[in-house]
């Protein structure tokens, strides 16, 4: 480990002397649109911003967002069963109440799901697979993106209609009888321009009982108006998966036979996603130049708990619209100050039941009935209004501030009756104790109100380097499910939204050989959300996170180039609790699942007919439980893609995932319940896919 993290110091150390020297020459081209909501050069953002290209997306061809988040610096993509995983951006991995809606999640700049409904395998509703780029923004954004942007953002883009005419066939097929379909169509640019994508894939699964079938898809299209433009988009996904769960013992990962096996054969995890917008962009008439947008989500899944005692199916879902307006004008050339409004209403549901009686200990066969557990609907009304400015200091640097005042309210209706009875009213009782384990509260009404600031310093070295320091707040509402998804003795989750506040500052160059990207950053989390030992939801946690990341891009000549990204990081506790499943929580301990470091380099060879790179890919060690008591060492692997062009229409591509056939662990964790359980989502074995691509222009 010491090794490990000495190399990255020192690439850390070259890759700052590469971004350095004073009059370097070089024309920065990298356009990000995340961070400000309209495109911008990445040297005039003040906070960090990675962006993976469309170059990047193909190359890699991900059959999970894993691969794609090796090439993010800070950022973990931790994957479980087929589609589902779990994410880590500046954190470590959060599971349970406090973990979902962490991160924002977007396509084309708008939220995939409204705030308060969120999934933690929210990645599997999008089509990154069509996608012509994907930006992440690690920690808080700034004051034009609001709750759920805690430790991160993720943006995934869909091609624009009129940029790249032509239509494209791919075909693959590779390990565990996966099998893919891809097809893409864009017009030619015009006054009306249309794009489409589409991809069909199967996966056999390479654990029993683990395969899965989706569809994803978009259209979009863009019309020049005499009064302006208008730009409209329909995507959408469906997913049908076979889930193998966590295998057990100490190791287990390591076992031939339990790595390839299935622990729950019988559970399953089925989703559906539909997503549509409008965007007007009228001309400029005035000093004000302003954008209007509307959408509408609608996404409904159902899975089986199968890690849960009485394995309970759950059914939720979500059906919501709203209007985004933004406003922008110029100030003597020397600032930009830009107003916005953000509104949406959403009506979501959750239902819980379970077909068969508990098996197990006496205990847990009398306070988990069979039958409807949960059965609510939520009404919210979302809106926040938000004001920035960048403002020229001098003619090399800038100050950028804002802030963000957001309000949301939860109309919940319980459609069972209240308390933890059984679901027709008798009372659950062991050893003379009654109630079941699930409690639900009574209708109410809850709201929440967050302010967020941000301010930051952007200074130009040159035309290719630019410093920059920030101080951003981050908020999260809390979540639907924790405050109406109780559990005995809980009848009311008095819960606060949390809060980071961040700081972070760093170095950016782009020139025409070489980019780089090195950022240190210090986080404070109030109000964490997680079940106590008491299994109350409560919201008095705290932590902090402090790190070094870097990206760096170099094209060393023509045809060979290089890339690194990596992050340092320390996440720790900063409360003392005993939390669910026995978890000892300690002042000064760090916390679990988040490790020390995360790494990836490439090297690659690019030429007239084709590329090819291989990857190394690391996930450094961390502890699997908040008491420290045990680790997971953690692992590399390395990746080989190759792709040729035996004519300009036509594209092979050969991909080895895991080339050297490391045996390890995706994810690791410990349950101190009695006895110490470790748990583990064992690694993929080697994996190698082949593909067939033509294309027609």
């Amino acid at each position: 480990m010491v090794g490990i993290r000495s190399a990255f110091l020192v690439a850390v150390s070259l890759s700052v002397s590469i971004a350095g020297p004073a009059g370097a020459v070089g024309k920065p081209d990298t356009v990000v649109v995340t961070a400000k909501r309209e495109p911008a050069s990445a040297l005039d953002i003040a906070g960090n911003i990675s962006q993976l290209t469309e170059n990047e997306l193909r190359l890699t061809s991900a059959l999970h967002p894993y691969e794609l988040s090796v090439r993010i610096p800070g950022t973990w993509v931790s994957r479980g069963s087929g589609q589902e995983h779990l994410t880590a951006i500046r954190s470590p991995v959060l599971t349970g109440p406090g973990s979902c809606g962490a991160f924002l999640i977007m396509e084309d700049n708008i939220p995939t799901r409204p705030a308060g409904f969120c999934n933690v395998n929210q990645l599997a509703e999008l089509p990154i697979e069509l996608a012509a780029g994907m930006e992440v923004i690690r920690g808080p954004a700034n004051a034009l993106y609001g709750s759920n942007g805690l430790h991160g953002t993720i943006n995934v883009l869909l091609p624009e209609p009129g940029k790249a005419a032509g239509a494209s066939l791919g075909l693959e097929a590779g390990s565990n009888d996966y099998r893919r379909v891809t097809t893409r169509w864009d017009s030619a640019p015009g006054t009306h321009a249309f794009s489409a994508g589409l991809v069909a894939d199967r996966d056999g699964g390479y654990q029993a009982d683990s395969g899965y079938k989706q569809y994803k898809g978009y259209l979009k299209s863009r019309h020049d108006l005499q009064s302006g433009t208008v730009s409209l988009a329909l995507s959408g996904t469906t997913l049908d998966q076979e889930t193998a769960g966590f295998i057990t013992g100490f190791e287990a990962y390591k076992d031939p036979q339990l790595r390839f096996g299935n622990p729950n054969p019988e559970a399953f995890r089925d989703i559906r996603s539909l997503r549509a917008s409008a965007t007007w962009e009228p001309l400029p008439k005035g000093i004000w130049q302003p954008e209007y947008r509307v959408y509408f989500r609608n996404s409904d899944m159902e899975f089986l708990q199968h890690f849960l005692p009485g394995k309970p199916l759950e059914e939720n879902g979500q059906t919501s619209a709203g209007f985004s307006t933004i406003a922008r004008r110029t100030y003597l050339n020397d600032a930009e100050l830009t107003l916005g409004f953000d509104a949406e209403l959403a009506d979501g549901y959750l239902r819980q039941n379970q077909d068969a009686p508990t098996e197990g200990s006496a205990f847990l066969m009398a306070t988990r009935p069979a039958g409807k557990h949960y059965d609510y609907n939520v009404d919210s009304y979302h809106a926040a209004t938000f004001v920035s400015l960048s403002w020229a200091l001098g003619p090399q640097l800038e100050l950028q501030l804002g802030t963000r005042a957001e309000w949301l309210i939860y109309d919940y209706d319980n459609r069972m009756l209240d308390g933890n009875s059984r679901d027709d009213g008798s009372p659950c009782v062991w050893l003379g104790n009654e109630g079941c384990l699930y409690n639900r509260p009574a209708d109410r009404r809850d709201r929440f109100f967050n302010l967020a600031p941000n301010i930051g310093l952007l200074y130009r070295l040159d035309t290719a380097t630019s410093v920059f320091a920030n101080m951003t707040r981050g908020f999260r509402a809390p979540q639907a499910t924790e405050l109406y998804r109780l559990q005995t003795p809980q009848t009311v989750a008095d819960i606060d939204s949390e809060r980071l506040d961040s700081f972070e500052t760093g170095i950016r160059h782009l020139g025409p050989r070489v980019g780089a990207e090195v950022v240190a950053y210090y986080m404070r989390k109030e109000n964490f959300i997680f079940r106590d030992a008491q299994s109350l939801n409560v919201s008095d946690g705290k932590t902090d996170h402090l790190g070094l990341e870097v990206g760096l891009d170099w094209r060393i000549s023509s045809s060979w180039y290089t890339g690194l990204t990596g992050s340092l990081a320390r996440h720790r506790y900063r409360f003392d609790r005993s939390a669910a499943q026995g978890e000892i929580i300690v002042r000064g301990n760090r916390v679990d699942t988040a490790p020390a470091t995360l790494a990836s380099a490439r090297v690659g060879y690019s030429y007239q007919r084709g590329v090819a790179e291989i990857e190394w890919a690391h996930t450094g060690d961390y502890y699997l439980d908040a008491a420290n008591t045990d680790s997971y060492g953690g692992h590399d692997l390395l990746n080989l893609r190759l792709t040729f062009r035996p004519a300009d229409a036509w594209e092979l591509s050969l991909r080895i995932n895991n080339l050297t056939d490391v045996v390890y662990a995706d994810r690791a964790d410990l349950v101190s319940i009695g006895s110490p359980s470790y748990r583990y989502f064992p690694g993929h074995p080697r994996e190698i896919y082949a593909g067939l691509l033509w294309t027609l222009h």
